[in-house]
């Protein structure tokens, strides 16, 4: 089976007609899911596969928002630059998918490395983000694990099923939860020309520490969730940025680890429609 065909097969999965969209953010060709209708809400992926890792999550957004969902620049169907890929960059090509979409305002949800880009977003572009949502967010603390490193590595730079399910360790509370056409799509991007440029040229600067003085600038009603096995960023990151930022508060989620959202669908789409709607 064939990349666009793994992509497919997730996107089958999320049970609503979605639109399968793609624009021109800067210099930047971008790909994008798009559902619902009503208050926009843009969610931004971690550094893996692409817009379909919410496959689990569209359809309840979508019963009461507009979702929109990029193949982050250097993942999925999107381009593969050559480029810095460090936190303001991600942040520029951001403001030019809103550009692009025509989205003056919108809420911002992010996991992991995407969780590190809404947040640059919020502090260059505050009038652009309504809520805020970090989930497991890399930019709160330092460091990851030898073992997630060494997986990334491999999976970036010899993309295999054994460099896939030695990063599932780090993703999800049990193995199972870790969708098998999502490990392949992942494994393909990888594969794709230019695929492992933002391991290799970013070199981890996207999800580097934020300083608590820029934290305390955000003014955003935010929400940190945070699955309580996260052996990628540790629990502990999101506890200090809810202390930290002015209006931010933790959700904690049960057997759940780095990417909630697939270990506890329910749980995580119920906490975070409740914050939505609020």
């Amino acid at each position: 089976m064939d990349q666009a065909n793994y992509r497919q097969v997730l996107i089958d999965k999320i049970e609503v007609p979605v639109e399968k969209g793609e624009v021109t953010a800067g210099s930047v060709k971008t790909a994008y899911l798009a559902t619902g209708s009503g208050a926009p809400v843009v969610c931004l992926h971690g550094a893996a596969a692409g817009a379909v890792t919410y496959y689990k999550s569209i359809a309840a957004l979508a019963q009461h928002f507009r979702v929109i969902v990029p193949d982050i620049v250097g993942y999925g169907e999107s381009d593969k630059p050559k480029a810095p890929y460090t936190r303001p960059y991600f942040a520029a090509w951001l403001c030019d998918f809103f550009t692009a979409l025509g989205i003056q305002k919108a809420h911002v949800v992010g996991n992991s490395q995407g969780g590190a880009i809404g947040l640059q977003f919020a502090l260059e572009n505050p009038d652009k983000v309504d809520k805020l949502v970090l989930v497991d967010s890399g930019a709160l603390g330092k460091g990851m694990p030898a073992g997630a490193f060494i997986s990334m590595f491999l999976l970036n730079n010899f993309p295999s099923a054994t460099a896939g399910r030695m990063m599932s360790r780090y993703l999800v509370y049990k193995p199972e939860n870790n969708e098998p056409d999502y490990v392949a799509y992942s494994l393909q991007v990888a594969k794709k020309p230019g695929g492992s440029n933002v391991f290799m040229q970013g070199r981890g600067a996207a999800v580097s520490p934020i300083a608590d003085d820029e934290l305390r600038r955000i003014e955003h009603q935010t929400l940190i969730i945070w699955g309580e096995q996260d052996n990628f960023f540790p629990i502990a990151h999101g506890e200090a940025a809810a202390r930290t930022m002015p209006h931010a508060a933790l959700h904690r989620i049960q057997e759940a680890g780095h990417l909630p959202f697939l270990d506890q669908p329910t749980a995580f789409n119920d906490a975070l429609i409740q914050f939505l709607r609020a």
